[in-house]
């Protein structure tokens, strides 16, 4: 499989590590914390898991500063990315369509997903006439993959690009749909959830190394605090021994050796038919198994939809909870 399939899935997870403490609350456009340099620690050992009240509005700006404006409460939303599928499910919301399988995780609307019509195009080419076909009041996408159909949406609904960086930048979005929905309430009960999650999950920190790997075939890529969302919460709560090199591409499995990991999780990425699991391809190279987490048989494949494609606060709880349950 290509990289260029690759780096257009794992773009969208693109985050700028924070490890910002848990101080203060979110505001209807956003939400605070300090950040600490890229593999910092959190200042404060006592992190904030209140969330300020979130007020109703027929405007709000977002975190990136896109301003999106409803004449009323959107009631028919297209998710053409995992975080609006997240939000949703958080709000008590069903999208009336989709173009993911975020929601046929058990902690989401599991078998009840059927219900949901799938968009054709899949992630990266969405049929805009599929899209309309639904009526949507809101459509909400990923702005480096989904931008580009703006122009044709404009006019027959209101577009809503979200490039979420950082488990903040998460947070700031479903307070911010949640003012637009006037689903106030169910919006700050959703946010103090995860950040109890985390502040639990920081209050004792493993002393083990863990890394996240994804891909489909020995071109894999490493999931990076830099520029991954679920990756940048594995600092508070075990040691991530990397980071990022700069450039774009593949890894080595001489480069994770060196790392001395002692606990693997892996994101097998299907494009197609599914040909099986990345761990498995991994193993025919001699050098996986002499990786301590290999040895000690802890290589862990997850789910993808959430690991890799939620990025909301759902989504990272269920990370936090997966990851903490495997850690010593």
């Amino acid at each position: 499989m290509s990289r260029t399939s690759f780096r257009s899935v794992r773009r969208v997870t693109a985050a700028v590590l924070a490890a910002a403490v848990l101080v203060g609350c979110s505001g209807a456009a956003g939400s605070s914390g300090e950040s600490a340099p890229d593999g910092g620690e959190a200042a404060s050992p006592g992190p904030e898991v209140t969330a300020e009240p979130i007020s109703a509005a027929r405007e709000i700006t977002d975190a990136k500063g896109v301003t999106v404006t409803t004449e009323r409460e959107p009631e028919r939303i297209v998710c053409l990315v995992g975080l609006c599928d997240d939000m949703l499910t958080e709000l008590g919301i069903t999208p009336v369509a989709t173009n993911n399988a975020l929601l046929y995780h058990p902690d989401f609307l599991g078998e009840d997903a059927d219900g949901v019509p799938q968009i054709p195009g899949g992630f990266i080419a969405p049929e805009i006439e599929a899209i309309l076909s639904h009526r949507p009041d809101l459509v909400i996408g990923l702005e480096d993959t989904h931008g580009k159909l703006a122009p044709a949406l404009e006019g027959a609904t209101t577009f809503w690009p979200v490039q979420p960086a950082t488990w903040e930048d998460s947070v700031g979005y479903l307070r911010n749909l949640a003012a637009l929905t006037g689903r106030t309430q169910e919006g700050q009960a959703a946010e103090e959830r995860f950040r109890t999650a985390l502040a639990g999950a920081q209050e004792k920190p493993s002393d083990e190394t863990a890394l996240i790997i994804y891909g489909s075939d020995e071109n894999f890529g490493v999931a990076t605090p830099g520029t991954d969302v679920a990756a940048g919460l594995f600092p508070r709560i075990a040691g991530y021994p990397w980071e990022s090199r700069g450039v774009e591409g593949s890894y080595s499995l001489e480069e994770i050796l060196a790392r001395d990991v002692d606990v693997l999780f892996v994101e097998t990425l299907s494009f197609g038919d599914d040909d099986g699991q990345l761990s498995e391809k991994l193993a025919a190279n001699p050098l996986w198994s002499q990786i301590p987490a290999v040895r000690e048989d802890r290589v862990y494949e997850v789910d993808p939809e959430v690991w890799a494609k939620g990025r909301g606060t759902r989504s990272l709880g269920i990370v936090l909870d997966e990851a903490t349950a495997r850690l010593r």
